[in-house]
This record gives C-alpha cells, sequence and structure tokens, in this order.
C-alpha cells in the first residue's frame, strides 16, 4: 500500500487498496441471511443497489476531504461547516455510532468462535464471558504497540480476500456442475405459525434489506481521514472511493448471486452465524469460509479498537471533551478514551442480547447523521459559506452539489421509508410484540443526552 517514506504520498491505487481495505469487514460474512430472509431472490440485486447509495454518499465524502484535511473526516467536517456545537453533536455521535459498529464486530467474532469450538452462541452468558475476554485481549494488543497492530491488519486482509476469493470460485465450480437450487423454494417457507417466512416485498421491506446490505459497505466514511497522506486528493479521492465501491460490489454480487443459487433455503434459514458457511455442504469450504471469516473479524476489531478511542481523542484535543481523555500510555495508547469506547461498545449488544441483526440495523441507522450533516457540509464549502476557513480546492458543482443533493435525497428516503416501530419492538414467545426498551433507552442516550451533557460541559469552559 502507501509508502510514505522520503514523503512519498499514497498514489491513486493505493487509495483504491486502502478503500477496499477499510470496507470488507464481518458485513458480507453476516449481513447476507438476513438481507435473504426479507427480499429472498432479490437478494443479490438488494447489495448492488447497497452499492449505488454507498457510492453516492462516498463522493461526498470524498469531495468534503478537499476543503478540510484534518483527522476526524466527519467530525473535522462539520465542525469547519457549521461551527462547534454542530461539529460536537457530530463528533459525540460519530463516537457512540463507531463504539457500536465496534461491538457489531465483537459479536461476531464471539460468536463465530463460540459455533467453531462447538460451543452455544446462542447462550447469553458464555457469549458475555467471550465478549469481556476479547476486550481485554484487544486493550492488551494496544498497550503492547503499533507493530503487532499492523502485523495482524496485513494478516485479516490476506486472510478475507483469500476466503471470499475461493468461495465465488468454488461456487462458480459447483454450480457448473450441478442444476443449481430452486430460486422458487423460498416462496414456500413457512415459519412455525404457518406464515411465510419470506415477507411481501414492500417499500418499507426494500428499505429495511437495503440498510441490511448497505452495512457491508460501511468504511469509506472513515477512509478520507487520511488525505493528508494522499497524492491530489482533490482528485484522486472522488475516483478511487466509488472505483473500490464498484469492485468491492462485483465482489458481494457475485458471492450472494453464487451463495443463493447453491443453497438459498440455508441462506434464510440458517442459525449460523457465518451464513455463507452454511450455503455448503463441503467441510473444507465450511472451514476456510468460516477461518477466513474469523481472521477477518478479529483483525477488523483490532482496527476499530485502535481507532475509535482516537475519535474521542480528538474531540478531548479540541477541548470539547475534558482534557484527561487526551492521557496516554507509554505505548501511545489514549487508555480512557479506550475504557470509554469499549465500555459502550460492551452494552449496546448486551442491551440487544446479541442479536446480530438488531445491532447491525441500529449501527447503520447511527451513520446517518453524518449522512446528512457531510453532504450539508460540502454543499457549504462549494458556496464559501463555511464558518471555519478552508482550503483553497478545485470546485465542481457535479461532486461538490449535484452528487450531495443526491445522497441527502436518498438518505432522507431510507429514513422516512424504514420501519422504525419493527426495528424498536420485540416479538415475546406468545407471539405478540412490545417496545424494546433498551433499544429506545440506547439511542436516547447516545443521541440526546451525551450531546446535552457535552453542550453544558462546553458551556461551563466558555
Amino acid at each position: 500500500m502507501g509508502n510514505n517514506q522520503n514523503n512519498e504520498k499514497m498514489k491513486f491505487w493505493s487509495i483504491v487498496l486502502l478503500t477496499i481495505n477499510g470496507i470488507i469487514g464481518t458485513g458480507i460474512f453476516l449481513s447476507p441471511g438476513a438481507v435473504a430472509k426479507l427480499v429472498g431472490d432479490k437478494a443479490a440485486m438488494i447489495y448492488l443497489a447497497a452499492a449505488a447509495f454507498a457510492a453516492v454518499l462516498a463522493v461526498s465524502f470524498a469531495a468534503a476531504s478537499k476543503y478540510v484535511v484534518k483527522s476526524g473526516a466527519a467530525y473535522a467536517y462539520s465542525k469547519a461547516a457549521f461551527g462547534d456545537e454542530v461539529g460536537s453533536y457530530v463528533g459525540i455521535t460519530r463516537v457512540v455510532s463507531a463504539s457500536i459498529a465496534w461491538g457489531v464486530l465483537a459479536t461476531g467474532v464471539v460468536k463465530t468462535a463460540l459455533s467453531i469450538f462447538g460451543k452455544d452462541s446462542s447462550d447469553i452468558k458464555t457469549v458475555t464471558i467471550g465478549f469481556i475476554t476479547l476486550m481485554l485481549v484487544l486493550l492488551i494488543i494496544n498497550l503492547i504497540g503499533t507493530k503487532l497492530l499492523t502485523i495482524i491488519s496485513n494478516i485479516s486482509t490476506i486472510g478475507k480476500i483469500g476466503a471470499l476469493g475461493i468461495t465465488i470460485i468454488a461456487g462458480i465450480f459447483i454450480l457448473v456442475f450441478s442444476d443449481g437450487a430452486n430460486l422458487q423454494d423460498l416462496t414456500i417457507l413457512k415459519d412455525a405459525d404457518g406464515k411465510n417466512i419470506i415477507p411481501e416485498f414492500t417499500a418499507s421491506v426494500f428499505v429495511t434489506a437495503l440498510i441490511g446490505a448497505f452495512y457491508a459497505f460501511t468504511g469509506f466514511e472513515s477512509v478520507a481521514s487520511g488525505s493528508a497522506d494522499m497524492e491530489k486528493p482533490e482528485k484522486n479521492l472522488p475516483r478511487a472511493i466509488p472505483l473500490a465501491i464498484g469492485i468491492i460490489a462485483l465482489i458481494y454480487f457475485g458471492i450472494v448471486f453464487v451463495s443463493m443459487y447453491i443453497d438459498p433455503v440455508a441462506m434464510v434459514t440458517s442459525k449460523e452465524p457465518v451464513v455463507l458457511a452454511s450455503v455448503f455442504k463441503n467441510q473444507i469450504l465450511q472451514k476456510i469460509i468460516i477461518i477466513g471469516a474469523l481472521m477477518s473479524m478479529f483483525g477488523i476489531n483490532v482496527a476499530a479498537s485502535f481507532l475509535t478511542p482516537r475519535v474521542f481523542e480528538a474531540m478531548a484535543q479540541e477541548k470539547q471533551v475534558p482534557e484527561f481523555f487526551t492521557k496516554r500510555t507509554k505505548g501511545g495508547l489514549p487508555l480512557t478514551s479506550f475504557i470509554l469506547t469499549a465500555g459502550i461498545a460492551v452494552i449496546i449488544p448486551l442491551a440487544f442480547n446479541y442479536n446480530m441483526a438488531g445491532i447491525i440495523i441500529i449501527s447503520s441507522i447511527s451513520r446517518f447523521i453524518q449522512f446528512i450533516i457531510v453532504p450539508l457540509a460540502v454543499i457549504t464549502f462549494y458556496f464559501g459559506k463555511s464558518k471555519e476557513e478552508t482550503l483553497n480546492a478545485n470546485k465542481n458543482v457535479i461532486t461538490d452539489v449535484i452528487i450531495p443533493i443526491i445522497g441527502l435525497f436518498l438518505t432522507i428516503l431510507l429514513l422516512v421509508k424504514f420501519n422504525w416501530t419493527q426495528q424498536f419492538s420485540t416479538k415475546l414467545d406468545d407471539g405478540t410484540t412490545t417496545l424494546n426498551i433498551k433499544a429506545v433507552v440506547s439511542m436516547v442516550i447516545g443521541y440526546v443526552i451525551l450531546p446535552i451533557c457535552l453542550r453544558i460541559y462546553m458551556r461551563g469552559k466558555k
């Protein structure tokens, strides 16, 4: 990847590779089952629609990086465009969303590890013990330092791309030498009450599935954080990020398409954490997929444990949260920020009883604040109306105004059509539904109470 010796900056293809590495994580190993359960044989097409949505938003983030070259990405852009108060809101909600995302990654790795070793991955007590053990391992890795972090990150990249590549090739081979599955089998699948497992395809179902698939593309919003170390970021980022998303979309489409045609019923009904492994009957292939997923998940957990505390640390450096959150250990770990973000990463999944689909939706929804503010910030930069001074960038009406407006429109449309009631309710054993108090409380704390506390703190400092 980028070679920064002698101040050599990261070139175009290095940025493309960096983006691919930052996006392909646990989402594609974990989300296809939930998406297939909602839309059946349309699953592969939903991933293409999610890729188009991700590309539009990614261009907005890339465009913002031309005007503001500071760490913090969405936090830095919103602070520059709209001032301290909007910046602090985006900052604190970004810390919460990054911590929840870390919680999703941790849940995935714990459940997968338990199922590999034959333990019950649905037992909350066992998962909690595994979860806390994982957090302690991550703390030790971070205390040792960056060299170990880099080695683990590189190994995980090779593992995940290898596993996905082998799966697609093996899948095509299986399809060529077999009749393939009948996708019509999905329409007759019934649950215990005799109702269709796959619901009727409505706008609300489409949006929920799209958000579930979109989770597999998240990560692009952090790529522009390193724009200071990139060659001509104002030209290269708006080209590199959509290209990387296009390549990833092809990989995801390949995986979901092949899996749906080999065993669509397994995709929809499997209880395994790594749904892809259930599709293949060959035990060697199953092992390759599960080990690849585990390597990918652990590597991305290491990355999350490194990056998430540093978002909060960046806010502390801007004096928007107490300065003791900038305190580092000798090895360079912001320990107090680590403890705070790891705490959120543990509490939210526990509140959702480690239900992957539920936490993935909350994690995706929690990013939507950035997806509204950043396009607005880009438009503000283009018209020279920002609160803080920005770089004298090459302005482009398509990437800086038209695409952000499309991104904004799509984001609002998704939020309006999203089935909020379903996501914030829990199905009881007798079939009735009740309000999921934990989910509501998590959102209220993260998006109302914490920002209000921060505002009071900032006012007190002034």
